[in-house]
C-alpha cells in the first residue's frame, strides 16, 4: 500500500512539473530568461550545487554567467543577484514587486507581503526606528558590561556568554525581560524554534513552493511528515506566543514596565483590536528571528566572527586597542557619546559584518508578477536570492577580500569612507527592521570586549600556540564552528566595579 501511494505521489508530482514547465516555457518566449547552468529535468541545479554553502557555487556561476544569474531548484525559479548594483535596481527600484517572500511551509520571520505584514512593520518601525532605538542604549551598555563578566568568571564558554548577550537584548527590548543564566523562558523559545527550523529546511521549503498541491495531502498519508510536524507546532508556537507577551502585559499592568515593543505599541494602538493582535504576533516574531535559519540580524554570530578575527589578526587587535586607550582611559570603559571619536573601532565593527556575512545569501524575496530586468525575464513566483557573500567579496571593491582589513573603510586622508556594508541588512521594503538595535548592540560588545581583554590563540600544555583553520557551520545562516581561543584581562582593574552603570 505505502509503495502505491509512494508511487502515485512521485506521478502527480511529474505531471505537474511537466505542466507547470510548459506553461512558463510559453509565457517566456519573448524574452530569455537570465544565464545560468542547464537544468536537468525535475531535480533542475540541484546537482550541481554546494548544498551546505550555496553562496560559494552561485559566485562561481557569476563569475561565468554574470551578476545576475537563473538557476532552478526542483520546480522552482530561483534568480541570483550577485552584484549591489543590480540589488538596489531590482529590489530597491521595483521593491513593489519584489517586497514578498517565497511560500514556506511554516511561516515566522517569511511572512508574506500584504496588510498583516505592513501592520507588523509599522509596529517594528515605532520602536526600533533610529530616533527610538536610542532608548534603548543604556539596557545595551548595561547587557554588555554583563557580557565582561560572563566572560570574565568563565572564559571557556564564551559562546554561551555571546549568545545570552544576544538573547537579553532583543527579549528586553521586546518584552522587557530581564533574561537571567538558563533562563526557562528564553529556553522555551529556543526549543519552540528548533522545531520550526527543522520543519523548514531549505528542500522542504523548495518542495512546498514547486508542488503547492502537496498542502493539500493528508496528515497521514505516506511522505506527508510537514502536515504532521505542523500539528506538532501548534502547542509549541501558542506557547512562544502567549508567555512572553502575558509577562509584558503584568509588567506594564504593575506600573514596572520600561521601554519594549509591546508596551509602546499597546499605548501608540491601544483600542484597536487588529493592532493589539500585530503586537502579540509581531513581538513573537522579533524575537523568534534571533534564533531563526534566516535571521540577517544575529548579534551572536557577528561577534563569534568578531572574536575570531581578533585571535587571528592581532596587530587589528592592538590598533583598536590602543584607539580605546587614548579615547576613554583605563577607568571607566566606553559608551555612545565615544563612537565618533573611535573611527578605527567603527571600520573594525564594519569589516566584522564584510568578513563574513552571517546571512550569506540574505532573506529570499519573492517576485509578485512577471517582470524584464535588462531584457531577463523574471517570472512571477521567482525565488530572488541575493549572493551578499559575493557582494562582500568583490576583490575589485574590496582588494584581498578574504583578509580581516579595517583599514580598507578609510579614506586615502584618513577618514571613513561611506561604504556601511549595507547589503548585510537586506533590501528595500524587506530590509532589516532591527538594524539600528543591532547595530548598537554590536557596536557597545566590541568596544566593550576590546578595553577589557585579550583574545588570543589558545595554547598547549607546553605553552605554544595551537593553530587553527576557520571553519563555518552550514546553512542559510552560518557562524565560526567552536574554535580554541584565551580570553584575558588586559591589565589589573576591578572589572566588576567598571561595569556598574549607575
Amino acid at each position: 500500500m505505502d509503495l502505491a501511494h509512494g508511487a502515485l505521489v512521485v506521478t502527480l508530482l511529474v505531471i505537474i512539473g511537466v505542466t507547470t514547465s510548459f506553461v512558463k516555457k510559453k509565457a517566456r518566449r519573448q524574452h530569455p530568461l537570465p544565464p545560468g547552468p542547464k537544468p536537468l529535468p525535475i531535480i533542475g541545479n540541484l546537482h550541481r550545487m554546494n548544498t551546505d554553502f550555496p553562496w560559494i557555487t552561485y559566485k562561481k556561476w557569476s563569475d561565468i554567467y554574470g551578476d545576475i544569474t537563473y538557476s532552478r531548484i526542483l520546480n522552482q525559479d530561483v534568480i541570483i543577484l550577485n552584484s549591489v548594483d543590480v540589488a538596489r535596481a531590482i529590489l530597491e527600484k521595483r521593491s513593489s514587486n519584489y517586497s514578498d517572500r517565497p511560500r514556506i511551509a511554516f511561516r515566522t520571520v517569511m511572512r508574506g507581503y500584504g496588510d498583516a505584514w505592513r501592520r507588523h512593520r509599522r509596529i517594528y518601525h515605532q520602536a526600533f526606528r533610529p530616533e527610538a532605538a536610542v532608548i534603548y542604549r543604556p539596557m545595551q551598555l548595561r547587557k554588555a558590561h554583563q557580557l565582561l563578566v560572563g566572560l570574565l568568571q568563565d572564559p571557556a564558554n564564551y559562546e554561551l556568554h555571546l549568545e545570552t548577550h544576544s538573547a537579553s537584548i532583543v527579549m528586553s527590548a521586546v518584552y522587557d525581560y530581564d533574561t537571567k543564566p538558563n533562563d526557562p523562558l528564553v529556553s522555551m523559545i529556543r526549543g519552540a524554534m528548533d522545531i520550526i527550523i527543522h520543519a523548514e529546511t531549505p528542500d522542504k521549503a523548495a518542495i512546498i513552493d514547486s508542488y503547492p498541491a502537496l498542502t493539500l495531502i493528508p496528515a497521514w498519508f505516506p511522505g506527508a511528515s510537514f502536515k504532521r510536524h505542523a500539528l506538532e507546532l501548534k502547542s509549541v508556537l501558542k506557547d512562544m506566543v502567549e508567555k512572553p507577551f502575558q509577562y509584558a502585559l503584568d509588567r506594564i499592568s504593575s506600573g514596572l514596565s520600561g521601554p519594549s515593543l509591546v508596551s509602546e505599541g499597546l499605548a501608540r494602538f491601544q483600542g484597536d483590536a487588529l493592532f493589539e493582535l500585530a503586537i502579540k504576533e509581531s513581538s513573537a516574531t522579533a524575537f523568534g528571528g534571533w534564533f531563526h535559519l534566516y535571521s540577517s540580524c544575529n548579534t551572536h554570530s557577528a561577534l563569534l566572527v568578531f572574536i575570531q578575527a581578533m585571535v587571528l589578526n592581532p596587530e587589528a587587535q592592538k590598533r583598536a586597542q590602543a584607539e580605546i586607550d587614548r579615547v576613554v582611559g583605563s577607568d571607566r570603559l566606553p559608551d555612545f557619546g565615544d563612537r565618533v571619536s573611535m573611527p578605527y573601532i567603527e571600520a573594525v565593527l564594519r569589516e566584522t559584518l564584510r568578513f563574513y556575512p552571517i546571512a550569506p545569501l540574505g532573506v529570499p524575496h519573492s517576485a509578485v508578477n512577471d517582470d524584464v530586468y535588462e531584457g531577463y525575464f523574471i517570472p512571477k513566483g521567482a525565488t530572488i536570492l541575493t549572493n551578499i557573500w559575493a557582494m562582500t567579496h568583490d576583490a575589485i571593491k574590496y582588494p584581498a577580500p578574504f583578509e580581516f582589513k579595517p583599514e580598507r573603510f578609510f579614506t586615502s586622508s584618513g577618514n571613513l569612507n561611506d561604504d556601511h556594508v549595507t547589503p548585510v541588512w537586506g533590501w528595500g521594503r524587506r530590509i532589516c527592521v532591527g538594524r539600528y538595535l543591532a547595530d548598537a548592540s554590536l557596536w557597545s560588545a566590541i568596544a566593550s570586549m576590546l578595553a577589557v581583554f585579550d583574545f588570543l590563540k589558545a595554547t598547549d600544555e607546553n605553552g605554544k600556540d595551537i593553530d587553527f583553520e576557520p571553519r563555518w557551520t552550514p546553512g542559510i545562516a552560518s557562524r565560526p564552528v567552536n574554535f580554541p581561543c584565551r580570553i584575558t584581562p588586559r591589565r589589573d582593574t576591578d572589572i566588576e566595579k567598571l561595569t556598574v552603570i549607575d
